[in-house]
């Protein structure tokens, strides 16, 4: 199995996506109750633009039980996958769960800020937003302004006069 594995993942590595879904596709049939396998094959279908194809996998590759770097990426990828198909409760809850278990994770604090403003809540997308980009900003022009950024992230909509 795992020379099989490394040769998917290879392939996806080349830009074959096609084939290396179709042989993860073969090693599902073969790997049943892998959550592994199907943490890959829901991988390859968000790569080939299928993201409604990829949700049952990301899904039975969570409830399975994967290791925590493997969770974490499943819960990005499910999250923003149900972003992606109009899925915006899902993909909150989604985000949620995985922001609460890995909460220094700020690819997955950005893509639930996406979620946010599909779901209407702009002050707190951005507030989250301007967060992640102070904590992780080098450019030393946003770090000489990070208190004044930190203070109105919460602020967007209030005035002084």
């Amino acid at each position: 199995m795992k020379n099989q594995v490394d040769k998917a993942l290879d392939l996806r590595k080349s830009g074959d996506h096609k084939e290396s879904n179709e042989l993860i596709m073969r090693l599902v049939d073969q790997y049943p109750d892998d959550p592994f396998i199907h943490y890959q094959c829901a991988w390859s279908f968000d790569l080939l633009g299928e993201e409604a194809s990829a949700v049952p996998f990301y899904e039975k590759a969570i409830e399975i039980g994967l290791s925590p770097t493997d969770l974490e990426g499943a819960l990005l990828g499910l999250g923003s996958t149900y972003r992606t198909l109009g899925e915006y409760k899902k993909s909150e809850s989604t985000f949620l769960k995985g922001i609460k278990r890995f909460p220094e994770n700020r690819a997955m604090q950005t893509f639930y800020s996406m979620t946010l403003y599909n779901l209407n809540e702009h002050s707190k997308a951005m507030e989250l937003l301007l967060k992640c980009l102070i904590d992780t900003s080098r450019d030393p022009e946003i770090l000489s302004y990070k208190k004044a950024i930190e203070f109105y992230s919460d602020k967007l909509d209030e005035t002084w006069k």
